[in-house]
């Protein structure tokens, strides 16, 4: 599949299928997102784009430890949802204001290319269409959109096969001391960009355009023109299928729905014991646990690890967390080289050095 329709003929346009699925509850946001991956793969739907909101709601990223990046209590005190995303980076805070896009893609008709490169081809087209509403927005390597150096949009994907899904924000209109209770802002990540607070980071357009804040019709269209005509694609807008619906529907009743997928990352108790180290590099922070074992304490029992980095697709974290039990300490280099090696993994953010560095780090004390 080429991003046709289904049954397209030979010489038929490629096809962005537009979707708008309006507010939808977090947990079952999420498990569309992953039913269009699926149905994309087996190639049932073309290449799409979908918009969509979100009542207030906080997203934990793919490979991040729940209680340390959300104020759990603030969340269920405010009713606020609480979710996890099926792409990796940190956690971030939607509400109704804020209007999400992600991307459904084929390899075909993206060419063949690194997801590094991708990204930035992405975030441009993202950046271009935003600029169009009256802002100057531009790329900010490695995954941000920015206007004036504060970000307004955040994005990242991954592989899986030969589907890319890729997600963004734009951040019409919101009230960040929300944003600022609900989520834990590492006081590291601020002291990076020299901010005092979270709030200072981020900047929507009703900040920046007052009363002259183009409706979301607008800003859809702009980012919509914006992608198709970066890759070629007709726009055709439509609805989800019914196996979408269906298949969305069951992974949030038994995965992404759940309370194992949403909590199933968490921080360690401290009286456990286990060693733990951080590697914090421009692509991400990667944190390591790990339990030993054996007379002499030098061999890893279980490995835990999680962080705000990007690596695709997903599900490799724990392919690595059970290739290292049993893994004698002197080796866990070689280990980590060796599995990143022979997996022909594609990672954006982060390297095998910034795992190893954390592992070790975990195990210097």
């Amino acid at each position: 599949m080429t991003g046709k329709q289904p049954g397209a003929g030979k010489g038929d346009a490629l096809v962005l299928r537009v979707l708008d699925t309006g507010v939808m509850e977090g947990r079952l946001n999420i498990a569309i997102g992953q039913a269009i991956v699926e149905a994309h793969q087996a190639q049932r739907v073309p290449d799409t784009l979908r918009f969509l909101r979100f009542p207030p709601t906080a997203l934990v990223g793919r490979h991040q430890a729940l209680g340390q990046e959300i104020n759990l209590d603030y969340c269920r005190e405010n009713r606020i949802g609480v979710a996890r995303r099926i792409t990796g980076g940190g956690a971030i805070f939607m509400e109704p204001g804020l209007l999400g896009w992600e991307l459904a893609f084929h390899r075909g008709t993206l060419g063949v290319k690194s997801l590094p490169e991708l990204t930035r081809e992405i975030c441009e087209a993202a950046a271009a269409g935003i600029s169009q509403l009256g802002v100057a927005a531009r790329f900010r390597p490695r995954n941000d959109i920015e206007v004036d150096g504060r970000k307004i949009s955040g994005t990242g994907g991954f592989f899986d096969g030969d589907t890319l899904f890729y997600q963004g924000t734009v951040l019409v209109d919101m009230n960040p001391q929300v944003m600022v209770s609900a989520l834990r802002v590492p006081k590291a990540k601020l002291e990076k960009r020299k901010l005092d607070s979270a709030q200072q980071r981020v900047v929507t357009l009703r900040e920046l355009l007052g009363d002259q804040t183009p409706g979301l019709a607008q800003i859809q269209a702009a980012l919509t023109t914006a992608f198709a005509g970066r890759f070629g694609l007709a726009v055709a807008h439509g609805e989800l299928t019914r196996e979408e619906r269906f298949e969305a529907d069951r992974l949030y009743r038994e995965e992404i729905g759940t309370g194992d997928f949403v909590g199933g990352i968490e921080e360690p108790p401290a009286a456990r014991g286990d060693l733990c180290g951080r590697q914090a590099s421009p692509g991400g922070t990667i944190t390591s646990y790990l339990r030993l074992e054996g007379p002499a304490q030098n061999r890893v029992r279980a490995a835990l690890i999680t962080g705000d980095f990007f690596v695709t697709p997903p599900r490799v974290i724990y392919d690595l967390e059970s290739r290292l039990r049993g893994v004698y300490l002197e080796d866990l280099p070689g280990v980590v080289r060796s599995f990143f090696r022979e997996a022909g993994i594609e990672v954006l953010s982060v390297s095998p050095d910034d795992f190893i560095a954390s592992l070790e780090n975990a195990v210097a004390g």
